[in-house]
């Protein structure tokens, strides 16, 4: 998606994983992505570099669609749609 498709997203969960260091965003992840049906968008808020890998990578794995990443001042948004 482009980033400005994915600022007008709509996000059924946002998980705020900036104050944890790698693995934490992807552990807050995979514990939220129960929470939120099939077809569902999820963003990661995370300050971590390694999210930005870790989440396409994770969503590759368990067949979820990763759509893209912003940067903000001082994190990113990591947005991902459940399977």
């Amino acid at each position: 998606m482009t980033p400005e498709e994915l600022k007008n997203v709509a996000v059924a969960k946002s998980v705020d994983a900036r104050g944890t260091a790698c693995p934490g965003p992807l552990l807050e992840a995979k514990k939220a992505i129960g929470t939120i049906g099939s077809g569902d968008v999820m963003e990661i808020l995370s300050a971590d570099e390694g999210t930005k890998v870790d989440i396409p990578k994770w969503c590759s794995k368990q067949g979820h669609e990763y759509l893209g990443a912003l940067e903000e001042s001082g994190y990113f948004k990591v947005f991902m749609k459940k399977k």
